[in-house]
């Protein structure tokens, strides 16, 4: 399918009430972190759906509409990339990680990294160095920062708890309320499978987080001992 057709479909489907409730949303205002970012205001199904629909599209495409101004064309890009990437073969994940990789600047929003970094670096790193993790954690982009720590959800999944709580480690001291959520957020899904991994963790740094990040870290705890961790009591 060409670039026209995909894109004639996403102009059929957009709304502009819901693109300026989602400008609003996305924080695209001045100095907000999605400023500047312009949507169709497409429902995230329709596009999952369009996914299904779109089975030609391949990876030199996806790269063409990843590097789109539209925020929808941006999030169906990679979700085919994700598809892409599911049923490719060595060669062909090996081509979509760094592809991914090499256009980070156009993974610009929570949403994109969250359909996304998982999928693809976390997968692709899971029997390989995790080198590229560290050097994403380390980066003055906040969205590669983003995808250094939702990457390891694919280990989290799998058992695997080291690398996230290095990473965590790392984005302690970060500055950025979306870090303090990723983070938080990746610390409940630890707690999830084993709350005592999660708990030593906690114990030794709950004190210097931030706010943000240990309430969403926390969230599921029981709440006397959610008040515990808050009140500084542990």
């Amino acid at each position: 399918m060409s670039i026209k057709k995909i894109r004639e479909e996403l102009k059929r489907l957009k709304s502009e009430e819901r693109a300026r409730a989602l400008q609003r949303f996305f924080k695209t205002g001045p100095g907000q972190y999605g400023e500047g970012d312009r949507f169709l205001g497409i429902r995230v199904p329709d596009l999952r759906r369009l996914v299904g629909e779109f089975q030609s599209v391949t990876v030199a495409e996806s790269l063409e509409l990843l590097r789109s101004p539209l925020h929808e064309e941006r999030l169906l890009a990679l979700l085919v990339m994700v598809r892409l990437y599911a049923k490719g073969d060595r060669a062909r994940k090996k081509e979509i990680f760094e592809a991914y990789l090499e256009n980070t600047r156009f993974i610009n929003n929570w949403d994109l990294v969250d359909a996304s970094a998982s999928q693809i670096v976390g997968d692709y790193l899971s029997d390989r160095s995790r080198k590229p993790l560290y050097a994403l954690a380390g980066s003055s982009d906040l969205w590669e920062r983003r995808i250094s720590i939702i990457a390891t959800f694919h280990f989290i999944r799998r058992g695997e708890f080291d690398d996230t709580l290095k990473v965590a480690e790392i984005l302690l001291s970060d500055r950025e309320d979306l870090i303090h959520k990723a983070v938080g957020w990746m610390l409940r899904e630890v707690g999830k499978r084993n709350l005592a991994v999660e708990e030593d963790f906690l114990k030794r740094h709950y004190a210097a987080m931030p706010r943000t990040m240990l309430r969403y870290a926390i969230e599921k705890f029981p709440e006397t001992r959610r008040q515990m961790y808050l009140k500084g009591n542990i």
